[in-house]
């Protein structure tokens, strides 16, 4: 059994008697000299302090990640929220969205200027930039690469003295000894060419690969189907001769038609017909260029068992590169030496300057050396951390993490004041996100009707559901008033969205009040519109029946009993029975392919910054039960759908404004959906954090954020008093054990030297037992 810490003391104390009393005195003042040390080294820095406070001294950003390391990090593979800060920060698409700018718009990135595309017809004849749509047969998008620009120093580009590639040939046991790149002695660079976007573009579309976007690639991309088939043949001739599944594959030894470099600082890309949103899929990272040299080097079967691979430790010219990577315990992205063309934007949005996001105007990127992400598992001490000013935001990609917190002030006067005496900043912002309810347009009741009076009959059905409906009332009760009430599909920050249009006002829901704010229409108002539907009170005119609606709702989708209970509560309102048909996610999509549900909740997540990654969702030819598109509604209307058509393949201009201000009218009239809420978001970070500008688009964040380092150093001491009173008690409960101690051996010593009757003192202790 093992000793316990009781046991141990009294032998200690036992062995202490035994002494004599200098020895005594020896071992107390070793111990308290120990003591003291001990809390010497206790007060420069906090006691639950992860690190040294002389690290929080440097410029380097602190945070967290959830516990499990991204999956990968390579760019034509990563399509998660939470791979996006370390592939923006290390890879470099052509394009990136303006930082501070709304509503988002497009800047060169790698690119000397914007994306122009020229049109050709069928017969490869240049067509003029005005030509009709129709006419179009392919756009040719002819773009510059900005000369001067370097990878970050790797291994993959080292060579020897005759220019031969110091590691693409390590052998079997060289390689197994490589946990990171950089283990190896040498790394090497060069310039960025255009044949390294055609290699990342190309990567798409390799059998070695298996890219998300291949599909809508194929379907735009010139040519990109017949490269697949291509380059899979010369794969499985490859594989046929043994060349083995990490065999090096060359991607540019088949013809690809629609991805080309013409020279070293040009690259052509050509799509089908006219197609205005493919420039936004070349600010991802998926377009991002992957050096032939890194292929090579990551396909070494000894490097890939070590998982030392462009899923962990990406290749590019970004403003950062990585430098440490802990499967599931900590990485860190450093500075990249070679980073020159990168600096902090001049122009935002209206009130930018104000917040102080201007103030390093022109100034070259990063503003931190280092950005340090460790694992956290649990939430609770991620947020004491983070209280502690320990991490300088718990995430720094992520534009909900600081929602909890402001929900928290709202409940909690003491978190309240907590929050705001240590000066934390929740900056806000509006996702490119939509919750709505939704109709189905072919049902008998609640959809387009199958004659006039009918299409009438359920518009005013649906009008009076809209009124009657409180949003704002869910927001303040369910989203704890976090969130944006919809008067349109559109959220703010995307080129359509107005403040004085249609986008911010539905006059069928809402009037405005003597000072011009918009309020919800009065539930008078909603009952007379069902009434002139047909049901007044909630009752069929003519035949008395109660009028029972069916919502039905997936149960992995937010709330619980209290939140249906809350639509029933909105549609009783008018006297309307609302049933729920809670159901498991499969069998919910089964039922919207098929167009059994009646009334459904759905939410949409903007691929890129357009409208029209909006409206397409209620185009008719998009129709799910027909057309097995995403119109969930089933919604078809043809002057909305004429519409779409033309405002599709505009540039942004006040014909497209015009076109999508018409089609939010339309909507507003019809009601195929009742618009819900644009989803809040707000970041989290210490004062001491600047520059801080949270999006849901712009993924590209590190490079701007800066740090005040010694402002941190100060607060972490201010927060974090180290608690000495434990200490304390302890010395004096030491010091009345030694005293105990010691009296107890001198009283030992006493009495051993004390005359024996009959005898004299004896110093022996034999002796004196002999006597």
């Amino acid at each position: 059994m093992p000793e316990s810490n009781s046991t141990r003391a009294r032998g200690a104390l036992a062995r202490l008697a035994e002494l004599s009393l200098p020895k005594a005195a020896l071992i107390f003042a070793a111990v308290s000299a120990a003591v003291a040390l001990g809390a010497s080294a206790l007060l420069p820095d906090a006691p639950t302090s992860p690190r040294p406070l002389a690290e929080y001294a440097t410029k380097t950003l602190y945070t967290a990640f959830s516990g499990r390391s991204p999956r990968t990090l390579d760019p034509q593979l990563s399509y998660s929220m939470d791979e996006s800060p370390y592939t923006y920060a290390i890879c470099e698409p052509l394009y990136q969205y303006a930082y501070l700018k709304r509503p988002y718009v497009l800047e060169p990135r790698t690119a000397t200027d914007l994306p122009r595309p020229e049109y050709y017809d069928k017969a490869g004849n240049r067509l003029p930039d005005d030509a009709a749509a129709e006419s179009i047969a392919e756009s040719r998008y002819v773009i510059h690469i900005r000369p001067g620009i370097q990878y970050a120093p790797h291994p993959a580009f080292a060579k020897d003295g005759e220019g031969k590639f110091l590691y693409h040939h390590l052998s079997a046991e060289e390689a197994a000894r490589v946990r990171s790149p950089f283990d190896l002695p040498e790394t090497g660079t060069r310039d960025l060419t255009a044949r390294d976007y055609a290699w990342g573009i190309r990567r798409i579309a390799s059998p070695r690969i298996v890219s998300p976007i291949f599909s809508s690639m194929a379907s735009r991309i010139v040519g990109f189907t017949e490269y697949r088939k291509a380059i899979s043949e010369r794969w499985k001739a490859m594989q046929a001769e043994g060349a083995g599944q990490a065999a090096f594959l060359d991607l540019m030894s088949e013809p690809c038609a629609g991805v080309n470099a013409i020279d070293d600082h040009t690259l052509e890309i050509r799509v089908f017909g006219k197609d205005p949103q493919f420039p936004y899929w070349l600010a991802m990272t998926f377009f991002a260029p992957v050096p032939p040299e890194a292929d090579a080097f990551y396909t070494q079967p000894g490097l890939r068992a070590n998982n030392v691979s462009l899923d962990t430790w990406p290749v590019g010219t970004g403003a950062f590169r990585m430098a440490e990577f802990r499967e599931n315990r900590r990485h860190v992205l450093e500075k990249n030496p070679l980073y020159r063309h990168g600096f902090y934007p001049c122009e935002g949005e209206k009130g930018d300057r104000e917040a102080g996001l201007l103030e390093d105007c022109g100034k070259p990127l990063p503003l931190v050396d280092r950005i340090v992400f460790e694992a956290e598992k649990e939430s609770m001490p991620l947020q004491t951390k983070f209280l502690a000013g320990y991490y300088d935001s718990p995430f720094l990609e992520r534009v909900d993490s600081g929602l909890g917190f402001l929900v928290a002030m709202e409940d909690d006067p003491e978190k309240a004041s907590l929050y705001t005496e240590r000066e934390l900043k929740f900056p806000k912002t509006v996702q490119t996100s939509l919750w709505y309810m939704g109709f189905n347009w072919l049902d008998p009741v609640v959809g387009a009707g199958k004659t006039p009076e009918e299409a009438e009959r359920n518009r005013l059905l649906r009008q009076a559901i809209a009124i009657a409906l409180d949003w704002e009332e869910n927001i303040a009760i369910f989203q704890k008033n976090q969130g944006m009430p919809a008067h349109g599909p559109i959220p703010p920050g995307l080129f359509g969205w107005r403040d004085d249009g249609p986008s911010a006002f539905n006059p069928v829901v809402y009037e405005k009040d003597a000072e011009g704010r918009a309020q919800r229409r009065s539930i008078e108002e909603a009952k007379k519109l069902l009434a002139e539907a047909g049901y007044p009170d909630g009752r069929d005119a003519k035949t008395g029946v109660p009028l029972v609606l069916y919502f039905d709702y997936q149960n992995a989708a937010q709330g619980g009993s209290a939140y249906l209970e809350w639509f029933q509560r909105q549609f009783r309102k008018l006297g309307i029975q609302l049933e729920i048909r809670a159901t498991d996610y499969n069998r919910f999509q089964e039922k919207m392919m098929k167009g059994a549900a009646q009334i459904f909740l759905w939410g949409w997540v903007a691929d890129y910054p357009d409208a029209e990654n909006f409206l397409f969702l209620f185009y008719g030819p998009g129709g799910k039960v027909r057309h097995q598109g995403e119109n969930a509604a089933n919604y078809e209307n043809a002057e909305y759908d004429a519409a779409f058509r033309r405002m599709r393949l505009l540039e942004d201009g006040p014909e497209k404004a015009a076109l999508i201000d018409r089609m939010i009218e339309i909507m507003q009239q019809d009601g195929p959906i009742l618009f819900g809420y644009f989803p809040p978001g707000a970041a989290a970070f210490q004062s001491w954090v600047g520059n801080a500008k949270p999006s849901g688009m712009v993924h590209n964040l590190l490079q701007y954020y800066k740090v005040d380092a010694e402002k941190r150093v100060a607060k972490i001491a201010e927060w974090n008093h180290p608690v000495v009173w434990p200490l304390a008690v302890f010395i004096f409960a030491l010091l009345m054990l030694v005293r105990g101690a010691a009296g107890l051996v001198a009283r030992r010593e006493a009495a051993r030297l004390r005359p024996v009757p009959g005898g004299t003192a004896s110093t022996d202790r034999k002796e004196a037992k002999k006597c």
